[in-house]
């Protein structure tokens, strides 16, 4: 009887004790995203002065949705260069984005159309193209700001394949 009595004890504590733990929150750890460096992109002004960066390109889906999401910074030099299959106006918004950004939209034949200055992290009201475009381009906010990058400068870059 006495073992009866043990046995049952024994198999409620592990009930509770599981119980217990399914209502324990885990924490799930977001690994950290590092900087890939696909190459380097430059944007030529008017004037013929150029600003450099080292970019890192999102061309698949996955790559296109979360962007710059999750990351803490990003050096000066850098930035993130979209790529689309085709020419067509674009919104892109600052959902999971901690970082503040300066957005330039590109078109097809590489022409800054749109420039959206200080995009505020973690806000999801949208930022549109406005006009059809081919590319966008992530950098720091105050990037346009600084080197004075302006509607009509040119942007070429080459990929490291």
């Amino acid at each position: 009887m006495l073992k009866k009595a043990l046995l049952l004890l024994t198999l409620v504590l592990s009930i509770i004790s599981c119980k217990n733990k399914e209502t324990e929150p885990t924490e799930i750890s977001q690994e950290e995203i590092t900087f890939t460096q696909d190459g380097k992109l430059q944007i030529i002004k008017e004037n013929q002065e150029k600003v450099f960066f080292n970019i890192e390109v999102a061309e698949t889906e996955y790559e296109t949705e979360t962007g710059l999401m999750y990351r803490e910074s990003m050096a000066q030099n850098r930035a993130m260069l979209f790529i689309f299959e085709d020419e067509r106006p674009h919104n892109f918004y600052m959902k999971n984005t901690y970082i503040p950004l300066d957005l330039f939209f590109i078109t097809k034949d590489k022409t800054i159309a749109t420039i959206i200055e200080n995009a505020k992290p973690m806000d999801e009201t949208s930022l549109p193209s406005e006009v059809p475009v081919m590319y966008v381009l992530e950098t720091n906010a105050g990037i346009a700001e600084l080197w004075d990058i302006k509607e009509g400068d040119k942007v070429d870059w080459k990929l490291m394949r």
